[in-house]
């Protein structure tokens, strides 16, 4: 997959890792980048086709590929968090979560898959998480959504194997974004992470681990739970 001559769409592009991708992907020789957002108005990119889209709106969704009939590589950037917990948690939080990350890629996927067999296969990139593989106390609907992105994530790379469309998960932990300012810990400038991102793109890779973090929680799942899941203050 080149991203020299490519076409992209990258969902979610007003701010964080979307604005990033989509910068890049004009920096590294893509003949068009649709930019996208449920207000394309704020999105501000030199170079970029706005397009408005809200991919838990199926009808927004086909619009989008009606327009995009061009497009070689799709990047699934857009996301929520509500930091909501799954057994008191408002119902409504979670059931968005869900949405967006699960139906909503899913309602991409289904949109372009056809799209990027008739431009010759080209590729998807799913902007996933290390909580794709752990859960977290307070952000548990978050973590069940992004599980469930994952396994989307492989099934669909079986399924669209024939049409030779390369599928990409991308791994990290905290960016630094407007979605993750209330977090004080460790956080990866979100230019470098799309670097990593596009990088593993162009050497056909299946999946990104874009931190030490992300590479850690997967090494964690061949272990014993417990290991992980230690009760507080051990």
């Amino acid at each position: 997959m080149k991203i020299t001559g490519s076409i992209a769409l990258v969902t979610g592009a007003n701010r964080g890792l979307g604005r990033h991708f989509a910068g890049q992907l004009l920096e590294r020789g893509a003949t068009k980048v649709y930019a996208t957002a449920r207000t394309p108005e704020r999105i501000d990119i030199p170079g970029v086709e706005t397009l408005r889209l809200d991919i838990t709106d199926p009808r927004s969704v086909e619009e989008a590929a009606s327009i995009a009939s061009d497009v070689t590589l799709l990047v699934n950037n857009a996301g929520i968090s509500t930091s909501t917990n799954l057994v008191t948690g408002d119902l409504g939080k979670i059931r968005a979560e869900m949405d967006t990350h699960f139906y909503g890629t899913l309602s991409m996927v289904r949109a372009f898959a056809p799209v990027l067999g008739a431009n010759g296969g080209g590729g998807i990139l799913n902007v996933l998480s290390a909580l794709s593989w752990f859960s977290y106390h307070g952000a548990n609907a978050y973590a069940a959504a992004k599980a469930a992105q994952w396994s989307l994530t492989n099934g669909i790379r079986l399924e669209l194997a024939d049409q030779k469309t390369l599928v990409t998960g991308l791994h990290l932990g905290m960016a630094d974004t407007d979605m993750s300012a209330s977090y004080d810990g460790d956080k990866m400038d979100p230019a470098d992470v799309v670097r990593v991102a596009l990088d593993g793109i162009e050497t056909d890779r299946i999946e990104v681990l874009a931190d030490e973090w992300s590479a850690y929680v997967k090494a964690s799942l061949a272990n014993d739970p417990s290991d992980f899941y230690k009760p507080t203050g051990q």
